[in-house]
């Protein structure tokens, strides 16, 4: 029998990925919440046209574990549920940061990156030129903070205004934490290799020239489509839980049992089984696959394997408030696009706003979504904050900076605890040694979920993936 923790987006995907590999029956998810798909989380308004999403809402459509995604999505038959933004869309095109007290509109095409656009105090292409002529680094890195390598090789600005915007959008996080190795990691790896990112760039480009793309033969037709279509991002029609939902749907056809409001207490490995303490009763299984976050594991196996349970638990994680806004009005935006991210230079308590009415439709309603806190939520909310103290704060801005005064029609708070894992500099090595501890002591257990492999929709679906192929 196998055991799966968790019944977010990741351990429903791994019931999934040992349904097609038809792994040794039977499989039960366990889930602590009285619903499935964890941080992924819909309220639909069918009759008022509109829906809020508390945590991811899009997913991007390009890479590997893109395609990945959009095989499942084709398998589990949501292919026509597929809403797609496609490149020239309006939230493709314009994206938007808050610096220096107003709205600037980030370059989307080459003339953008020849000229000088604000909050930038010249062109973006010098960018590439510091990079250029900066020299190979003194020592050979094994790591850094995404700040530190993109300061030294492109400059403050871009460090200050587009990477640590954009950390905020991705992670909640804090640029000058957060591991190169996050969302650079190629970039990083070209640098050491090559003394420079555009020098090592351009030599691996000409030594790939000419070589056939394999892989473009092995998409499914979803994926084929999105890239003949040239999609941007992508949802799915009534919100993104539509897609844990048929999982948990799928799953539970095929025999997988799915268990909610479970009050999971202690692991105990004994020779080739776990042993479950659930709801106070003992459960044995053969194997084991832990998708919670890592310092809820941490205290399940800390009475057996304090080594393994300090290594989980040192994987930071931060809190996010998340808060829906309807308005009865349509276009109340000046601004169209995507919606607009803060850098923390800006020393302001919300992360970003998000145009929902503009990337899908709300019918008659101007929806938006603010994000605040991250790395950041203790020093703006204290430990505690209350619902109001939260909705105040996002109105506050959003009268401030998009001159929407008027009080919402409908409205959520979602304070979202703990949600989002921090990859500080040194977490890939953590991780490698938790893995380690994992293959020599033996133990039927793998991890899978945002903690290790990666925070967005496709990665920990593919960290299921290659979870249960292990």
């Amino acid at each position: 029998m196998t055991a799966i923790l968790g019944a977010g987006i990741s351990g429903l995907s791994a019931g999934y990925y040992l349904l097609k590999r038809g792994l040794p029956a039977p499989t039960v998810i366990y889930e602590a919440g009285s619903r499935i798909g964890g941080w992924i989380r819909t309220d639909r308004f069918d009759g008022d046209g509109f829906v809020f999403e508390a945590g991811p809402r899009t997913i991007r459509p390009k890479g590997p574990a893109a395609s990945n995604t959009l095989d499942m999505i084709e398998d589990l038959g949501l292919a026509d549920e597929v809403y797609p933004i496609c490149s020239n869309h309006v939230a493709a095109r314009n994206r938007m940061i808050y610096a220096k007290g107003k709205l600037n509109m980030l370059p989307s095409d080459l003339m953008g990156v020849l000229k000088t656009v604000p909050p930038f105090t010249k062109p973006l292409f010098f960018a590439g030129f510091k990079d250029m002529f900066t020299g190979r680094s003194k020592t050979v890195l094994e790591d850094e903070t995404m700040y530190s390598f993109v300061e030294r090789r492109f400059g403050k600005e871009i460090a200050d205004y587009a990477v640590s915007a954009m950390l905020c959008g991705i992670c909640a996080g804090d640029a000058k934490q957060i591991s190169v190795k996050f969302l650079m990691s190629s970039l990083f790896e070209t640098e050491q290799k090559h003394g420079g990112v555009v020098k090592g760039m351009l030599k691996e480009a000409l030594n790939k020239k000419g070589k056939k793309d394999a892989a473009k033969d092995l998409l499914s037709t979803l994926a084929k489509r999105a890239k003949s279509e040239n999609w941007s991002i992508y949802s799915i029609h009534g919100g993104l839980q539509t897609l844990p939902h048929r999982l948990g749907t799928v799953l539970q056809t095929n025999g997988v049992g799915i268990e909610t409001d479970v009050k999971f207490e202690e692991i105990l490995f004994d020779d080739s089984n776990v042993r479950l303490r659930v709801d106070g009763k003992e459960r044995i299984v053969n194997n084991l696959i832990s998708s919670i976050p890592s310092y809820k594991l941490a205290k399940r196996v800390s009475g057996q394997h304090p080594k393994l349970a300090k290594e989980l638990s040192a994987i930071p994680y931060v809190d996010v408030a998340v808060i829906n806004l309807r308005y009865k009005s349509p276009d109340l935006q000046k601004h169209k696009g995507f919606g607009f991210l803060v850098p923390p230079i800006e020393n302001l308590p919300i992360l970003g706003v998000i145009f929902d009415s503009c990337c899908f439709d709300m019918e008659d309603n101007t929806v938006l979504t603010v994000m605040m806190g991250g790395a950041w939520f203790e020093k703006w909310f204290g430990t505690n904050p209350t619902d109001e103290l939260l909705l105040d704060v996002a109105l506050k801005h959003v009268n401030k900076i998009l001159d929407i005064s008027q009080p919402p029609d409908a409205y959520k708070v979602n304070n979202l605890r703990n949600c989002i894992p921090q990859y500080v500099v040194g977490h890939h090595k953590r991780v490698e040694r938790i893995r380690a501890y994992i293959r020599e002591h033996k133990l039927p257990l793998r991890l899978c979920g945002a903690a290790y492999d990666g925070v967005g929709v496709n990665d920990v679906i593919l960290s299921a993936k290659k979870c249960v192929e292990s």
